[in-house]
């Protein structure tokens, strides 16, 4: 029995050590979290600077969580480590889209595939967002680049045809971006029709507005 009690003493201070990164993780996970939110919102804000002061922010909690979590691969799998992950990928893929650079690789960001999958598919939200912005001012071809590229990720997306269990549910995440892209194509062809007919309207009032002032002089 003296030797349940060696024994005992050993697992609570490996479970201590544990629950302290646990608990530096989880910290660093809302931060990165915050991070990530913070460069979508100020690249929607046209604020360059800030959303990539921010991802980089993002970055190296990444690379922090990677080194503290190397011998507790169960922690670093985690949902909540992994969720905030994902919102990083998605945060510096949207950024990206926006300033019309060349989209980050999961290499790049150092992240598994399917969360680099997950957060892509989150990015179509982030795009139809930019685009309804636009749309407020007009028709445009910048919407309409977006809108492909929302098309680009939906068609990367369906060919990734695996169990959830290897994707992380990845199957639900592509059925929402196909609504979200279809909404957005709607917006845009909707736009487009009435930039068209503003159009005819006003060429066809320069085209009689001699004979209406005619009629107005008689």
């Amino acid at each position: 029995m003296l030797n349940l009690n060696e024994i005992a003493e050993k697992i609570h201070r490996n479970f201590e050590s544990q629950t302290r990164v646990r608990d530096k993780a989880l910290g660093q996970a809302r931060l990165l979290t915050r991070h990530a939110a913070q460069a979508i919102r100020a690249i929607h804000r046209s604020e360059e600077d800030l959303a990539n002061e921010n991802l980089n922010e993002a970055g190296a909690l990444v690379e922090g969580l990677k080194t503290d979590l190397s011998s507790l691969p169960d922690i670093y799998y985690a949902g909540y480590t992994q969720d905030a992950i994902k919102e990083f990928v998605e945060a510096s893929i949207t950024v990206a889209i926006i300033l019309n650079r060349e989209i980050p690789t999961p290499e790049s960001l150092d992240v598994e595939d399917a969360t680099y999958l997950n957060g892509l598919a989150e990015v179509s939200g982030e795009l139809r967002r930019r685009c309804l912005d636009i749309l407020r001012l007009g028709y445009s071809e910048e919407a309409e680049r977006l809108l492909a590229c929302m098309d680009d990720i939906y068609n990367l997306l369906v060919t990734i045809d695996y169990p959830d269990a290897i994707t992380h549910g990845l199957r639900r995440q592509t059925d929402l971006v196909r609504g979200i892209v279809e909404r957005t194509r709607g917006d845009l062809t909707l736009s487009l029709r009435e930039e068209q007919l503003k159009r005819v309207l006003e060429e066809t009032s320069e085209r009689f507005k001699p004979l209406l002032s005619r009629h107005a002089n008689d």
